[in-house]
């Protein structure tokens, strides 16, 4: 009775034994890890049986005796692991490092590997070393894709940055701010150029405000299609264009004739909008023009409404179709805003609301302080648009003092 009893202990045992060593098999295989000894003395080498996978090794070859594991090791990191091996003799604690092998000389399959070792000590000192290999080549693969994803992106947000910086002066020595004095007796005027805060939709908005001839003032905003390089060199075709024509004389109606006809057979596949007017000083009296343009706000009395729109279709779009003259007489108190889509228009919200904001805010725009006041009007409707750059151009009428 003892001896079956005895027998189904060892029996016991010997399951516990198997299912242990089938675990700690599972677990170096989830790990990518294993162990391994070499014994200095007698030379012998043991491996587990992941530590063959992890060097591509025939388990029937046999492990890697220690004077030649540094034939698998890449040249450079050779001595790092000289230095880890001399540390293991010499101390008496764990050491670590990481180097990479080649699973089998001149093989092109580089894994990187980290290995922990502590010495074997006998009655004399050291008789050898035991430690733990892992196979990180994953993880440092990962984080080097991380590191180097990083740097394209670092670069690619210079490259941006050096793009918008080029553009943006390219486009101020085309659309300079007006110099000299615009403001008339009684009357100011203010413009904004509002870049889009992506590099990519810098496009081609445009403004003019200029002495006319016959001394009344040339006001004007545009749009050109397309963002980038060709529409800011398509907006200053345009936009030079106008100032050439407009020094004619002709009312803002013939002038976008023309326009239209150069849009047509000198800028094709291009569309634009625009408003074109002339703001005479003596009456007040603005005569203007549009061309797909959204119509201009006036605010009057605290109220803020948009102007009826003369007929107008897109510069561009069709050819022969006439566009209407309206006219607008200002009054002390007076404030006028013409504006590009992209002060409005966002990808988050309708248009319509845009415009109401941009009503709303208008209605606090001071003519004494055009200037700040502006900016103001900006920040109320939401700031620059990240998909498209704007234009604003404000005529505020103070009265007599």
């Amino acid at each position: 009775m003892v001896d079956v009893i005895g027998a189904a202990e060892l029996l016991g045992h010997e399951n516990l034994a198997e299912m242990l060593a089938a675990r700690l098999a599972h677990a170096q295989r989830l790990g990518n890890m294993g162990w391994a000894e070499w014994h200095l003395h007698t030379g012998e080498t043991i491996w587990s049986d992941q530590v063959y996978v992890i060097f591509g090794r025939d388990p029937g070859d046999g492990p890697i005796a220690l004077p030649d594991l540094a034939e698998y090791v890449e040249p450079a990191d050779v001595a790092a692991l000289d230095r880890l091996l001399w540390s293991v003799i010499q101390g008496v604690d764990p050491v670590r490092a990481e180097f990479r092998i080649r699973r089998g000389p001149g093989s092109g399959d580089l894994r990187d590997l980290r290995l922990v070792l502590e010495p074997l000590t006998g009655p004399n000192g050291t008789v050898g070393m035991h430690g733990v290999i892992q196979d990180i080549t994953g993880r440092r693969r990962a984080e080097r894709m991380v590191s180097e994803s990083r740097r394209q992106l670092l670069e690619a947000r210079e490259r941006a940055a050096e793009d918008r910086h080029v553009m943006l002066a390219l486009r101020e020595a085309i659309l300079p701010e007006p110099t000299g004095c615009l403001d008339l007796p009684h009357t100011r005027i203010a413009v904004r150029y509002v870049p889009a805060e992506k590099t990519a939709n810098l496009g081609g908005d445009w403004f003019e405000a200029a002495p006319a001839p016959d001394g009344r003032r040339l006001l004007a905003i545009g749009d050109v299609s397309g963002h980038g390089l060709p529409a800011i060199s398509r907006m200053a075709q345009l936009r030079h264009a106008l100032v050439g024509l407009a020094m004619t004389g002709q009312a803002a109606n013939r002038l976008l004739d023309w326009l239209n006809e150069l849009v047509l057979h000198q800028l094709k596949e291009t569309t634009a909008t625009a408003i074109i007017g002339h703001l005479d000083p003596r009456t007040r009296v603005f005569a203007w023009a549009q061309a797909g343009n959204l119509a201009p706000i006036l605010v009057r009395d605290g109220e803020a409404r948009r102007l009826p729109q003369p007929r107008g279709v897109l510069l561009g779009a069709a050819s022969g179709s006439p566009y209407e003259l309206a006219t607008t007489r200002l009054q002390p108190g007076d404030l006028l805003l013409m504006f590009t889509d992209g002060l409005v228009e966002r990808r988050t919200r309708d248009i319509d609301v845009g415009l109401d904001l941009a009503m709303t805010a208008a209605r606090k725009v001071e003519c004494h302080d055009l200037d700040a006041s502006l900016d103001r009007l900006l920040t109320d409707i939401g700031g620059p648009n990240p998909e498209d750059d704007a234009c604003l151009l404000a005529v505020g009428v103070m009265g007599p003092e």
